[in-house]
């Protein structure tokens, strides 16, 4: 297993089991120091408490559990306070959380074997309940820095994200007008000078009589033709880009689709139902559209998941891309909704619809129909 680097310092991260088996030594290593391996009841739940903590990441609730009675058997405190700490680094119960705190200080405080009821808690004891209190609660308040700390890092890497994807819809943006203004400058001034050059050729293939001067007429009148097939052609494509830069580069196809839904950073499920090949230009719509809603799905709505649909039914390929409810609240991001105007725009090229809005349950649907065959 290859150890990842944490990215200040360059130093390699402890894995998970070899740390949870340090902290199991240092757990009891502090019950032989502490009051050492006496009765067989103690030594028994001190053992118990020690062990839970291999239990810290999967079940941090039933680790703290077992932890529990260690410290009312004993003085041995370090593997209850890292229950404690491993509970509130992985819970946002904060209620939950006060409970465990006071039930940490209650057993600190009460003596073992506990005698009758009436005399289990003295004046005297004020003091100890309030250190209880203080370790308990820094033990969880330490456990829920830890937490925030993970949630802003995940925060700021989905703002890097999202900031770099404002940065190429500028670029696209300003990318589109040039080219729209070199449609302009296609249509109006070359398109213009080859069709007289086309005419000229005509008319002068009509009143020569010279068959070499005819020949050339007529070979130069056919290139011109073509070249104005060619013109209104490449005007076309600059009219219609918006998407990709250039399509030169490779584009994206289904087959690259379970690879984008696998790596969007999100829980999703992908089911593809399709009957036959699709045209590069629809699958690289359907690519487009899913790739924008699983962006936003993360963007707007934190710790969701998302269902993909292609379905293809009756010469019509359908694209669904519907995500659940947050469970976080999302920042509020800079957000000029250009994907969705590119992919609108994409769809209606080739002779499809886009539909997107939220669903009953507070989630949110983006759906993409698009005929088999694009015009």
């Amino acid at each position: 297993m290859r150890r990842r680097w944490t990215p200040r310092t360059g130093r390699r991260a402890i894995p998970g089991p070899v740390l949870d088996a340090g902290l199991v030594v240092v757990s009891l290593l502090d019950v032989w120091v502490q009051a050492g391996f006496g009765p067989r009841s103690d030594s028994a739940f001190a053992v118990l408490a020690s062990c839970a903590l291999l239990l810290r990441r999967r079940a941090p609730l039933v680790g703290f559990v077992l932890a529990l009675p260690a410290v009312l058997t004993s003085f041995a405190l370090v593997a209850a306070l890292i229950a404690v700490y491993s509970l509130a680094a992985h819970t946002r119960s904060r209620p939950l959380l006060a409970v465990c705190a006071a039930a940490f200080a209650g057993c600190y405080v009460l003596p073992w074997p506990a005698p009758r009821v009436g005399g289990i808690v003295h004046a005297s004891d004020v003091p100890d309940l309030a250190y209880g209190l203080a370790l308990g609660a820094a033990a969880a308040l330490l456990g829920q820095l830890v937490q925030a700390r993970r949630d802003l890092a995940t925060r700021l890497a989905e703002i890097t994200e999202v900031r770099e994807h404002e940065q190429f819809l500028a670029a696209q943006s300003v990318l589109a007008k040039e080219r729209a203004q070199l449609a302009r400058e296609m249509h109006d001034v070359v398109s213009h000078q080859v069709s007289l050059i086309a005419v000229r050729a005509g008319a002068l293939q009509v009143s020569t009589g010279d068959p070499d001067a005819k020949d050339a007429a007529s070979t130069i009148r056919r290139l011109s033709v073509r070249t104005l097939d060619e013109l209104r052609h490449m005007v076309s494509v600059l009219r219609a880009s918006g998407g990709p830069p250039t399509e030169l580069t490779p584009q994206p196809t289904l087959a690259q689709l379970h690879a984008l839904v696998a790596g969007c950073g999100i829980e999703a499920d992908l089911d593809v139902d399709l009957t036959g090949d699709l045209p590069a230009p629809v699958q690289r719509a359907i690519y487009r559209t899913v790739q924008e809603a699983l962006t936003n799905a993360r963007k707007h709505a934190p710790g969701s998941t998302a269902r993909v649909e292609v379905r293809q039914r009756d010469g019509t390929v359908r694209t669904a891309v519907t995500n659940t409810a947050p469970t976080r609240p999302a920042l509020p991001l800079p957000s000029a909704s250009h994907g969705l105007i590119g992919l609108r725009q994409r769809a209606e090229l080739l002779g499809g619809v886009l539909e997107s809005g939220p669903t009953p349950d507070h989630g949110y649907r983006l759906s993409l129909d698009l005929p088999v065959t694009s015009p």
